[in-house]
């Protein structure tokens, strides 16, 4: 190697060095967590296990991935070997950036990891697109560091020096360090600059706007609650069931509902279900659809997190029977907000 190319990569390494570090720390921090810190993230019968997490990317997930989540958490082993998977991954990549060692592959696999991110939480962070930013920062700087490699304070710096020939070796190039021909690198740089310009910008205007329309909550709200009602089926005794999802809302805190009522035609009120009623409800009046964020009996009436789904059974209060026709259910929750599911009784 030419001493002015060994020059060369020795100043690339100074200048990406405080950036190796901290990818290095931000992924070696989630895998250790996991793995060392809180292992309480991977025990499934605990309340801080992951799979919480994962389910609550669904309301937003692109690409519908929501229904590849979905797939995973109903087949536990499945996603058991996924999330130790990936949490692995995180730790090795991390510990890879921060040593030095394998620098481009363990930065390729920061990106690939900030690219999945992205898609399953981007659309989370109520106040400033926080999983977003992460992202595309950390996408950026694994880029970044697959072009420069690491030939300072490194492992990889150490076999160079121990070893010069590994440099003729294209695996050793590609997946450690080592200087790249100016050709290929100017190439590659541009590849990367082309698709982090177009994943960065298209994933914001999707997100919030503000580049080539106005700016916007995002098609999915991560500050605002949204309930959808479906399926819903009436029975002439009163009782009620229906189809629960919370496709919206912040992943931090569950909605509550208190209320509910049944309106006939005439507006007028034929069933009420108040908070005390709704908190009463047997575990069989809901059928939650996944294990994990579950809509449940609270003090308020029913508790419901982001992306949990039910089917939601109340039975009849008034010992009537109704009247064919039509009628309308309306959900009240605890910010005073209604949401509505038309009914029809034969």
């Amino acid at each position: 190697m030419r001493e002015q190319d060994q020059l060369n990569g020795q100043l690339i390494g100074w200048v990406i060095l405080c950036i190796r570090f901290v990818q290095g720390w931000i992924f070696w921090g989630g895998g250790s967590r996991r793995f060392i810190y809180d292992p309480q993230k991977l025990n499934p019968y605990a309340p801080q296990w992951m799979a919480n997490k994962i389910q609550s990317a669904m309301p937003g997930a692109l690409f519908d991935l929501s229904s590849v989540v979905s797939f995973l958490l109903h087949h536990f082993i499945l996603l058991y070997v996924a999330i130790i998977g990936f949490s692995l991954l995180e730790l090795l990549s991390g510990v890879g950036l921060i040593l030095g060692f394998c620098t481009r592959a363990a930065a390729m696999v920061t990106a690939v990891i900030s690219i999945i991110l992205m898609l399953l939480f981007g659309w989370q962070g109520s106040t400033c697109l926080d999983e977003w930013t992460m992202a595309v920062s950390n996408l950026s700087m694994g880029l970044a560091l697959i072009l420069a490699g690491s030939s300072v304070y490194s492992l990889d710096a150490w076999f160079i020096k121990r070893r010069p020939h590994l440099l003729q070796k294209r695996w050793f190039l590609l997946l450690n360090s080592g200087p790249w021909a100016f050709t290929s690198l100017r190439r590659t740089a541009i590849v990367f600059f082309i698709f982090t310009v177009i994943f960065t910008v298209g994933t914001y205007d999707f997100y919030r706007g503000a580049v080539f329309s106005r700016y916007h909550a995002g098609p999915v709200s991560a500050d605002v609650f949204h309930l959808s009602l479906s399926n819903g089926q009436l029975d002439a005794n009163g009782s009620v069931r229906f189809k629960l999802n919370v496709d919206a809302g912040p992943s931090t805190v569950p909605a509550y509902i208190v209320r509910i009522e049944l309106l006939d035609s005439t507006n007028k009120i034929v069933e009420t279900w108040t908070a005390s009623t709704l908190r009463a409800l047997p575990k069989a009046a809901l059928l939650n659809h996944y294990h994990y964020n579950k809509i449940d009996t609270g003090i308020y009436g029913l508790v419901a997190p982001e992306s949990a789904e039910a089917e939601v059974l109340l039975p009849g209060q008034q010992f009537t029977r109704l009247n064919t026709g039509s009628y309308l259910l309306q959900v009240y929750t605890i910010d005073g907000k209604r949401w509505n599911l038309d009914l029809d009784l034969k």
